[in-house]
This record gives structure tokens, sequence and C-alpha cells, in this order.
């Protein structure tokens, strides 16, 4: 697994569209459903004729975490879903990356925010450390 200053990321040695199937999958063992999927090799198509590698923005929300996130800041919706990005690597090869919820979530000053940003990154370096394996 690989880390910057926003996120984290880990290689997987499957075909792309396998790839969003696992990363869904081992998603929602950790509580967190997909919000929104969008296909950035599509729009990047339809909006500028432009080619792109097949590339997926997975809008990943875990609903409790979501709700005393939000209970504990109002406009933290702002920062909200965790994304998640699925691209081809090459054939057959594909990489997953999550953003970091302490980095997004580092921004705000709130003591119950550290505690659901903790939680968030955890159950995301979970579902990264299951896909690894």
């Amino acid at each position: 697994m690989t880390t910057n200053e926003y996120g984290f990321r880990t290689p997987l040695p499957v075909p792309y569209e396998q790839a969003v199937a696992k990363v869904t999958a081992a998603l929602q063992t950790e509580g967190f459903g997909v919000l929104t999927e969008i296909d950035v090799q599509a729009t990047l198509k339809k909006k500028l004729d432009a080619d792109f590698r097949r590339y997926v923005i997975l809008g990943a929300c875990n609903p409790h975490l979501a709700h005393r996130a939000l209970n504990a800041e109002l406009e933290l919706g702002l920062l909200l879903p965790c994304n998640v990005i699925v691209y081809e690597a090459e054939a057959g090869q594909s990489v997953v990356a999550f953003v970091d919820p302490l980095a997004m979530l580092g921004i705000v000053e709130n003591p119950v925010l550290q505690e659901v940003a903790d939680e968030a990154a955890a159950r995301l370096r979970r579902v990264a450390a299951a896909l690894a394996n």
C-alpha cells in the first residue's frame, strides 16, 4: 500500500471491471455503500472528445459515520462522501485509491470529527488491506 498526503492506494492484479466489483464488495463489508459512480473516461470523451484510461470515482458513504459527522458539523457535507477511485493501470492490472479521511476532516477543528475520521480511516484501510491480500 502506498500513501500520499491525501490518500492511499494499492495495486490490484485483476482487470478493471473485476477490480470495480471487488472494491464495491469490500467497501460493503465495512459498511460503505456507493452513492455515486462517475465514469471519468466516458465523461471526458463526451465533454471534451478526449481519450482517457478506464477510471471511475466511487462516492462511498457509511451512513452511521456520515450521520455522526453531519450532526457534529452541519456543513461537513462539503467534504462527503469518501471518494474511492479505481483505474486501469495496464492490461489486466488495476489500482484502487482511497481519500484519507484524516486529511479531509483534519481541516475542521472539532474533536467529534476526529473520532469519525479515525474510524472512517481505519475502515478504509481495512478495505485496502483486504484487497491487497
